[in-house]
């Protein structure tokens, strides 16, 4: 994992770090005291889902088709805000008895900016440091939730250190965390809103994706015509990255879109 995260994932040092820190930590301690929570923001096509996939890759053994891999999207699963309590009580019950099935399950929670405040506070029992819950025992349970809340606040923040000659690399998460906290865990749109999970600091790495430049967008471009097994020619690379918008207006530095619309535009070349 560690080696992939440095050869495949494009711009994102915090994440690599972070997350490595994360998984080690939580898979060398035999006897966890709580789940290890993750909660990945950013803006599109910076790498949140390439990132959870990948971790749930190494993992386990068929990846996010294994049938311990759980994964919610609030459009697909929780889409009528009338429905909320019967949605709580269906979470609920579905989370327990996977974890009595298999105590080392997974569970992703895409899309969180887009979650029905109050809905994922029923998780919470499951999150927190007690031995047992509901008659289950699951401490060795991993849960990630990936968002673009806060996306526009790392964007700035970026920016504006940018702007201050502070290196992008250079950039830590004391820089980020209070961007990201007021944007998602005290915004009244966020599935985070007045959740018991912020409020009980249940969340162990808060992981921000870095927006991408454009030497980071023909990474991307190179990677996914290697994929494609296509030729990799530098007047296509430089040709599909400067296709892309960036921001802001004057300097052009970030990609709008992060890597998202790089297959779709590699077509148009070959």
């Amino acid at each position: 994992l560690e080696f992939d995260l440095a050869t495949n994932l494009v711009g994102q040092p915090l994440v690599r770090q972070q997350v490595m820190k994360g998984v080690r930590e939580f898979l060398e301690n035999p006897n966890p005291v709580k789940p290890l929570v993750m909660s990945f923001h950013g803006s599109t096509g910076t790498g949140k889902t390439y990132v959870s996939s990948m971790v749930i890759r190494y993992l386990f053994q068929r990846g996010l088709q294994s049938p311990y891999v759980h994964h919610f999207s609030p459009i697909v699963h929780f889409p009528h805000a009338e429905q909320i309590e019967q949605y709580k009580e269906s979470l609920k019950r579905w989370i327990q008895g996977n974890l009595t099935n298999c105590g080392r399950s997974a569970f992703l929670f895409d899309e969180m900016d887009k979650m029905h405040p109050g809905l994922i506070d029923v998780i919470m029992p499951f999150l927190g440091p007690s031995w047992v819950v509901y008659g289950t025992n699951y401490r060795k349970a991993i849960f990630i939730f990936i968002s673009n809340a806060g996306g526009e606040q790392i964007n700035n923040v970026t920016l504006a250190l940018w702007r201050a000659r502070k290196d992008r690399e250079e950039i830590t998460l004391q820089d980020l965390e209070p961007a990201i906290s007021k944007a998602v865990f005290e915004n009244p749109e966020s599935g985070f809103w007045k959740s018991g999970i912020i409020n009980e600091h249940l969340i162990d790495f808060v992981v921000p994706f870095l927006p991408l430049k454009h030497h980071h967008v023909k990474q991307c471009v190179v990677s996914e015509l290697v994929q494609q097994g296509l030729e990799v020619r530098p007047s296509v690379v430089q040709e599909v990255a400067d296709s892309i918008p960036y921001f802001p207006e004057e300097e052009k530095l970030f990609s709008s879109t992060g890597c998202k619309t790089v297959a779709s535009r590699i077509s148009f070349f070959f």
